[in-house]
């Protein structure tokens, strides 16, 4: 991140150094995200809708998956592990996933409306399974399944639209979450603070610095935070 916000600030002004490519080598290296824009989200939607078989759950199935993974920013593994009694009025119980931790995570009034129509339908399958998303075969779905269907309705709408650019991972749906959340932080050093702790509770994150790894990932998170530096330093100038 260091780095990447040394090469914005010398493209705006060419007097601030770089640091050498290697100088922070050791360090794990992410994969720039894949953020959607929100025409490519509908796309994608839609896309879910016409799958097949006719008059099967299996389109439902993933629209309202694909959905959640967008507006929720949850994780692939804890999507699928949500049972019906994980939906409640106060939002998703996420049960015990990466870190062994638990968490209540709140949802829009619309995603439970939307949540609830698709219950209504899952509901209609006789199941000894009480998972909220099944395959054809009645059987809770799988991740690698979820991930081939996933890439065959990204390359039925043509995302991405760049053939150089990456082909997105669903991990991606919630790396654009958790960046268009940043980038709708109010200002004020003391709104962003509380902002980035909600966010890093809301999405599970064991450590803060994992929530603060979004701040790179668009150029207007790190334009605002070159901004936002330039400020601080010339309020400090005596």
């Amino acid at each position: 991140m260091v780095v990447r916000f040394a090469r914005l600030s010398h493209a705006d002004d060419p007097r601030h150094e770089v640091p050498p490519a290697r100088l922070f080598a050791g360090h794990r290296r992410r994969r720039t995200p894949y953020l959607f824009r929100e025409e490519d989200l509908q796309a994608l939607l839609a896309q879910a809708a016409r799958l097949g078989p006719p008059d099967s759950l299996r389109p439902h199935t993933y629209r309202t998956l694909l959905g959640l993974l967008a507006v929720t920013g949850l994780r692939i593994s804890e999507a699928l592990a949500l049972r019906f009694k994980d939906i409640t009025p106060d939002g998703l119980v996420i049960r015990e996933t990466k870190f062994r931790k638990s968490r209540l995570v709140p949802v829009h009034a619309t995603t439970t409306a939307a949540l609830q129509a698709y219950v209504t339908k899952r509901g209609a399958l006789v199941l000894d399974d009480d998972h909220l998303f099944v395959s054809g075969r009645q059987r809770p779905l799988s991740y690698f399944t979820v991930v081939d269907t996933f890439h065959q309705l990204l390359a039925a709408v043509s995302i991405p639209t760049d053939p150089d650019r990456p082909r997105p991972r669903l991990m991606d749906l919630r790396h654009t979450f958790a960046s268009r959340a940043l980038e709708t932080c109010p200002d004020g050093r003391e709104h962003i603070g509380r902002h980035m702790l909600a966010l890093t509770t809301y999405m599970g994150h064991a450590r803060v610095k994992s929530t603060y790894w979004y701040l790179s990932s668009t150029p207007q998170l790190l334009g605002d935070i070159a901004q936002a530096c330039e400020a601080f330093f010339q309020e400090e100038k005596p």
